[in-house]
């Protein structure tokens, strides 16, 4: 467990030191390890004893240290609808059909602070990176909002540009407020990469484009997008395969099944990469491997939903990027990757037996397989020098510790809960002592508050 990979020995900007573990990578692991931090990059790393001086100090004795953990798939805004209780124990289709009008409501001022106030419960549950799907745009600007909410705060953010055009209307689900036009979608896309997405190494804000799914958005408007990513090199997102309900669909309306479809309109590369992805057959998941198509498994979602869970370990032989996902904030009703990843520790085990999924395989999945996701492995979910400096500190309370004596990283997800101490993004410390580092959170939570009653017209 002992690897040490460290550059040269130099001053740093900020050193996290005395780690009882630093988990470095795959296979790396340096007991009594510190991580060495300048101009928002790992500068080096190593074993007690070999520090550098540093302008600031983070002390991370007697606890575990990974990297950053990364959110492949949310629906931020949902924050606003948690726990709305018509909808909570039907269906994906029912669920769905009773928050649509909610959603309706939605302004940039709701975006704004729902983002931040997400950001926040993402960073406290140790994400350093997340990606948000937001496909609901009853009024223009909303992608803007929670980007601007993302470069407030200092969060590394890949906004998806989602899409609905399928309205009840036109045989889809969603009320024809949340949708727009073909032409808007297209339009409205350009623009937020020509005015967010940021291409260079290192950066905090990306774009990707996410129509919402085969049954919202039109076959038109699928093979429009896949071509528009590729002319401007931006990632795609969507759900499939999600529900056996979009196997119906698909072949009433396509004539073919949804990884048929996603195939028939340019979608299948590796510039993809889709959330949940629970029902395809063997033929189709050995397709989407060979393709590169990235899946965000979302473990908390699926349970509550009820409606089946993604074949992580066979995924994972195949040579698929699976990632994490927290999913919307009213599915899952919370935005913690550690949570995720204990459940998709456990979920592995429930499907496959012991041998299925240890602590490092989850870990390895909210990495550096969600980096894959994002396109990102050369610079995210590790701490190799030349890393992004996303990392985090965990915090387990010694009565839940207690006699956990052998291995730091098992019992940082059996022994629970666990919570980010010290959560770093690009080199800036944004949790410390358990605690957002954020001054615009506490008139965040008052609008946010204000916002969410009056969306469930509550009191």
């Amino acid at each position: 467990m002992t690897s040490a990979a460290h550059g040269p020995v130099e001053t740093a900007e900020l050193l996290v030191r005395d780690a009882e573990l630093l988990v470095v990578d795959d296979g790396r692991e340096i007991a009594g390890g510190w991580v060495a931090v300048s101009g928002g990059r790992v500068t080096a790393v190593g074993p007690a004893g070999s520090e550098p001086e540093a302008e600031r100090t983070v002390s991370a004795a007697g606890r575990l240290v990974t990297p950053g953990l990364v959110n492949t798939h949310h629906h931020i805004y949902q924050n606003l609808t948690r726990s709305y209780g018509p909808a909570v124990n039907g269906s994906l289709f029912d669920w769905l059909t009773t928050l649509y009008p909610l959603w309706a409501g939605l302004d940039e001022e709701a975006v704004y602070v729902s983002a931040y106030v997400g950001m926040a419960e993402l960073l406290m549950g140790g994400c350093t990176t997340s990606s948000d799907h937001l496909y609901v745009h009853p009024r223009p600007l909303l992608v803007d909002a929670e980007i601007r909410a993302a470069r407030d705060i200092g969060f590394r953010f890949h906004a998806t540009r989602g899409s609905m055009t399928r309205s009840v209307e036109d045989g889809g689900l969603p009320p024809r407020s949340v949708t727009q036009s073909e032409d808007e979608v297209l339009a409205d896309s350009e623009r937020l990469i020509g005015a967010h997405h940021d291409p260079e190494p290192g950066a905090l804000i990306r774009v990707a484009l996410a129509p919402c799914s085969p049954f919202s958005v039109t076959r038109e408007l699928m093979i429009a997008t896949a071509e528009l990513a590729e002319r401007h090199d931006v990632r795609l997102h969507t759900h499939l395969a999600e529900d056996h309900d979009e196997d119906t669909y698909c072949l009433e309306t396509y004539g073919c099944r949804p990884v048929e479809y996603f195939e028939d309109t340019g979608w299948l590369t590796d510039r993809s990469w889709v959330a949940h992805c629970i029902y395809p057959n063997d033929a189709e998941l050995r397709r989407l491997a060979a393709a590169g198509v990235g899946v965000a498994h979302c473990p908390s979602s699926n349970m509550l939903i009820g409606g089946g869970t993604a074949r992580v370990r066979e995924m994972r032989e195949l040579g698929l990027p699976v990632g994490l996902g927290c999913d919307g904030s009213a599915s899952t009703d919370h935005a913690s990757l550690w949570l995720e990843t204990r459940g998709a520790l456990l979920l592995g085990r429930y499907r496959g037996g012991p041998g299925a999924m240890t602590a490092r395989d989850a870990l390895d999945i909210a990495t550096r397989g969600s980096a894959r996701c994002l396109g990102r492995a050369d610079e995210l979910g590790h701490l190799r020098p030349g890393a992004c400096a996303d990392l985090v500190v965990w915090d387990l309370h010694e009565v839940a510790l207690a006699g956990a004596l052998s291995d730091p990283v098992e019992a940082w997800l059996r022994c629970g809960p666990a919570r980010a101490w010290t959560t770093v993004v690009g080199g800036r410390v944004l949790v410390e002592r358990g605690e957002p580092v954020l001054p615009g959170l506490a008139e965040a939570l008052r609008h946010h508050g204000r916002i969410a009653r009056r969306m469930q017209d509550v009191g």
